[in-house]
């Protein structure tokens, strides 16, 4: 029953956030205002076809009322306190780029931007590896040099300088002049 009633919460806590009526809710939703109350104060589990009504209502996808994540609002993280959210490293040995990120919004429901810190280890190879994926990349640099392999074109930014690129386009971020370098990145993937 707890589970359950989270959803109802959730969209609760979102409305009143949002400052927004249930009645105003409701008739952007196009649902009866007892059946979202219901929803909010019974713990009635919506239908996914009215939970993508609500979720669009607000402007944010579903997921945002079915994540683990409590907290609504904004998502502040303070200097230092960034948390590691993954690491990669290549798995080509002729390759040893190893980036490191460090989001800046993992407490943040119903995103659509992935802001991370980046930490890039110098490396000697020239041999990087493209990829491409769907959505769009800010990258700002705090530290360093980096070069941007982007299609055919190469681009050399140093700190201060920043790109909005297209993921589409098959791409490589990675340190120039055997220094570690220190980004800022945007990374915006459509839901």
């Amino acid at each position: 029953m707890k589970n359950r009633k989270k959803i109802g919460t959730k969209i609760k806590d979102f409305r009143e956030f949002r400052q927004m009526s249930r009645e105003d809710l409701a008739l952007k939703a196009n649902l009866d205002p007892v059946q979202l109350e219901m929803i909010e104060e019974k713990g009635s589990v919506p239908s996914l076809g009215h939970l993508i009504k609500i979720s669009r209502a607000f402007g944010v996808r579903i997921g945002t009322f079915l994540d683990d994540q409590e907290k609504i609002g904004p998502a502040i993280v303070r200097k230092g306190e960034e948390q590691a959210a993954f690491s990669f490293s290549t798995k080509d040995e002729t390759t040893r780029e190893h980036l490191n990120f460090f989001s800046l919004a993992q407490t943040k429901p119903g995103r659509h931007m992935e802001p991370f810190i980046v930490e890039i280890e110098a490396t000697a190879a020239s041999d990087y590896k493209l990829s491409s994926h769907e959505g769009e990349e800010f990258i700002f640099v705090l530290e360093g040099k980096v070069e941007i392999n982007y299609g055919k074109e190469i681009y050399q930014l140093e700190q201060g300088d920043s790109i909005y690129l297209d993921s589409i386009v098959a791409h490589n971020v990675h340190a120039v002049a055997d220094q570690n370098a220190k980004l800022l990145a945007v990374v915006y993937t459509p839901v």
